[in-house]
């Protein structure tokens, strides 16, 4: 184990800051909107616009991956870059999920993140939320579909994530 690292993780370790950005139609799939941003940057309107380009385009081959048509985005300004993430509901209560970085500040250069990458803490945090809400509202949920998702579209997250 690696105390020193995790002395040094836990010591620079802050709150940032995530606020939906609506509930839209993309690619297919109702799509959950965030943006998530970490001290000093800012998540723009021409990023959230990137992030939802990329986002449509990768939804579009959902249905191949078993998607049932719910998905989550969040572009995250990051301290080290930015990154678009595409969280979507699959067959058999899984799940799907894309990573896409670049550079900080250029969102055109956004591309598929290596393998192996998955969510940050900050990221994970919206991501478990989404989970309780789909659990909540989709599955466990009664009434209407469609009682049931505007239910879930309505239940975001927003304010600071550690």
């Amino acid at each position: 184990m690696d105390t020193e690292a995790l002395i040094t993780l836990a010591l620079e370790h802050h709150e940032r800051t995530a606020r939906t950005t609506g509930t839209r139609e993309a690619g297919g799939h109702l799509l959950k909107t965030y943006s998530l941003q970490a001290p000093g940057r800012t998540v723009t309107e021409e990023d959230i616009a990137t992030a939802l380009r990329i986002t449509a385009a990768h939804l579009e081959l959902g249905r191949t991956r078993g998607s049932l048509g719910l998905a989550v985005m969040i572009m995250h300004a990051g301290g080290d870059g930015d990154y678009v993430l595409v969280h979507s509901w699959i067959e058999g209560h899984m799940s799907d999920l894309a990573i896409f970085t670049g550079p900080a500040g250029h969102p055109d250069q956004l591309r598929p993140g290596r393998t192996g990458l998955a969510p940050c803490v900050w990221e994970a945090a919206i991501l478990a939320h989404e989970r309780e809400a789909f659990s909540r509202h989709v599955l466990d949920g009664r009434g209407a579909i469609t009682t049931r998702l505007t239910a879930w579209g309505a239940d975001t997250l927003t304010g600071t994530v550690r």
